[in-house]
């Protein structure tokens, strides 16, 4: 149950939702905190924002209001809505989760004729051309003149916050004690209160009419409650009707007014309990699917922590030998054997850095999988049809959704536990400055899709990347090196627009939604049709004539045991040596946008221009 914790939780408060309102992007909001974050737009409402009200929004609606949230390339923290004439342009915050959002603008005086007077207990106005945007998907629409009134509740999600804080009480508390209140010892059943002994002699006499009344244990009653019916669900646009049909064209339960009257006339109407039926059981068919992930998931957990004591073991055999070789050897290998526990010190933790990560990533992955599994059979208790099928739809795909998330590649470890390190003890006595392990096997690798950014697309293997975005997008090769000579290559596909792709190396925790070698964490060129750059940490060096353009061939040359890095275009090397002094663990980089198409090649020779080991490498014959 604790899994489920973040499911009922406001992405704007961070706390448990109250009255929860569920936006045509399916996602949820507390009706408080929807007001709070409403902006209000200029009387000048775009073409498309105009067809953007209240609930009936289709999915296809959100291709032209996506296009209303725009934020810059660095995330600077503040939006603008492009779809205006005139559109203010709104700082944002971030909510306790974490999630961007807009903070409430200040309402405009109410024009002069209003002079109505609010009703008692409903919710003051929404000013007029009032624009609100979810703060987990960022889609934005515009209100219509019911305001928050046009979405639905979320009946099924209060019922189950309500229950899961029930359930999380430590002792239920007497509804009637002043100051501090006492644990329940009754409750009573026709006055759905619970009573400390003090309160019940006090307030509920067993005399007079009051002695008719059933007092049971404070369990039985909570039971009471929960099994209690609940109220008849009645249509937001009709509110005396009840709920009774299901509209398939706009999935959402329908009056028999609005088949009459509204726009669901023409529509293709269902039964409400047929569909119930249905989505349940589409629901729980698809978390037969996402449990069988999960219980993968729990065994590769398993893999992988066995993996840790390998790693521990054949690191220690191996430092073992290391020193039994090198106690063999004359006085002259004792500074080089020093050298040679430190790296394979550095291959053994780096092991059980790159596992331990990958057990903390999975088991992150796996609660949230437990927890949308508890959320979703505690939706399926549900017995408010009507209830149930305004979030059904959503919790299929987002079912489906995770279920991918497990898919190829996720479950396969990213480390060996075998150290393929080989101590050559055969040269002669003068050559064991020289002395170093030996490179075993050409690397062979691929794009990771389990670390890319969302934009991007890999097909063909995943060796050939592009993406969807218009944005720089980061994606990285599934294996990391950290001593050898690698050279790999890539070939442009397609060039449209001149953009600007770098290639490179990086760490693994680098920025995946900027240029690479914008932040620290990596070493890249940048190039386009006609000249390029090297950049680390945002900075730009040795701009250097010659662009690519399609079937152009980019080779990367990183030699470990000089520690630089080198680039190629079209076997020629472009401009000196780009960086030096590298140490550690890097994996092969990219960052594109939607006008390049990249196709990698490894397992390649090193360029016949290039000695390792050289003073320096030749500059300008390649």
């Amino acid at each position: 149950m604790d899994e489920m914790e973040e499911e009922l939780k406001c992405p704007v408060c961070g706390s448990f939702y109250r009255e929860p309102i569920i936006l045509p992007c399916s996602h949820n909001i507390c009706l408080a905190c929807a007001r709070n974050i409403l902006v209000q737009t200029p009387d000048a409402e775009s073409p498309q924002s105009s067809r953007a009200s209240g609930s009936g929004v289709s999915d296809y609606d959100y291709l032209d209001l996506d296009k209303m949230s725009l934020y810059s390339e660095a995330d600077s923290g503040y939006g603008s809505y492009g779809g205006f004439v005139s559109a203010p342009t709104t700082p944002c915050q971030k909510s306790p989760n974490g999630v961007r959002v807009f903070p409430p603008t200040v309402p405009q005086p109410p024009p002069p004729q209003q002079h109505l007077l609010p009703q008692p207990g409903s919710l003051p106005p929404i000013p007029r051309n009032s624009c609100i945007t979810c703060p987990q998907c960022h889609r934005s629409l515009i209100l219509d003149d019911r305001g928050l009134r046009g979405f639905p509740k979320n009946r099924v999600l209060e019922g189950v916050v309500d229950r899961y804080q029930q359930s999380k009480a430590a002792a239920l508390k007497c509804q009637l004690c002043e100051k501090s209140p006492k644990e329940a010892t009754v409750m009573c059943e026709q006055c759905d209160v619970f009573y400390c002994d003090p309160c019940r002699l006090r307030c509920h006499p067993p005399r007079g009419p009051l002695a008719k009344h059933r007092l049971v244990p404070p369990a039985q009653g909570r039971i009471s409650r929960r099994a209690s019916p609940r109220k008849i669900s009645t249509c937001t646009e009709h509110e005396l009707e009840n709920l009774s049909m299901y509209c398939v064209q706009c999935k959402t339960p329908v009056c028999y007014q609005c088949l009459e009257e509204g726009k669901h006339g023409t529509h293709e109407v269902k039964a409400l309990g047929a569909m119930w039926k249905l989505h349940k059981g589409q629901l729980s068919e698809a978390l037969n699917g996402l449990s069988d992930r999960a219980t993968e998931a729990k065994e590769f957990l398993v893999q992988l922590r066995n993996m840790v004591q390998h790693i521990q073991e054949n690191g220690v055999e191996f430092e073992a030998c290391l020193v039994a070789q090198c106690d063999a050897l004359i006085d002259a290998l004792n500074r080089r054997k020093a050298q040679l526990l430190a790296r394979v010190n550095k291959e053994h933790e780096h092991k059980l850095k790159v596992v331990r990560d990958q057990i903390s990533h999975c088991t992150v992955k796996l609660r949230q999988t437990t927890g949308l599994m508890e959320y979703c059979l505690e939706v399926i208790k549900e017995n408010d049809p009507s209830g149930f099928l305004q979030i059904s739809d959503a919790l299929i795909r987002r079912v489906h959704m995770t279920e991918g998330q497990w898919g190829k590649g996720t479950l396969t470890p990213r480390m060996t536990s075998d150290f393929d390190l080989t101590l050559d003890s055969g040269p002669l006595l003068q050559t064991i400055h020289q002395l170093d392990f030996v490179q075993m096997k050409v690397a062979w690798f691929t794009f990771d899709p389990a670390s890319a950014h969302p934009d991007i697309i890999l097909s063909n293997d995943n060796l050939t990347v592009t993406c969807n975005s218009y944005d720089d997008r980061v994606v990285v090769g599934n294996s990391a090196f950290s001593r050898g000579v690698h050279y790999w290559e890539m070939t442009i596909d397609r060039y449209d627009n001149h953009p600007d792709p770098a290639f490179g190396i990086a760490r693994g925790d680098v920025l995946k939604d900027v240029m690479l070698g914008k932040d620290d964490k990596a070493w890249a060129m940048y190039v386009d049709n006609n000249r390029s750059w090297f950049m680390h940490n945002n900075s730009h060096t040795n701009r250097t004539d010659g662009g690519i353009s399609k079937g152009a061939t980019i080779g990367v040359l990183l030699d470990f045991s000089r520690g630089i890095l080198i680039f190629l275009i079209n076997d020629e090397q472009q401009g000196p040596v780009a960086f030096e002094g590298l140490e550690g663990a890097y994996y092969p980089a990219i960052s594109i946008n939607r006008n390049v198409q990249v196709t990698l090649h490894t397992g390649l020779p090193i360029p016949d221009f290039y000695t390792p080991g050289e003073a320096d490498p030749t500059g300008s014959v390649c």
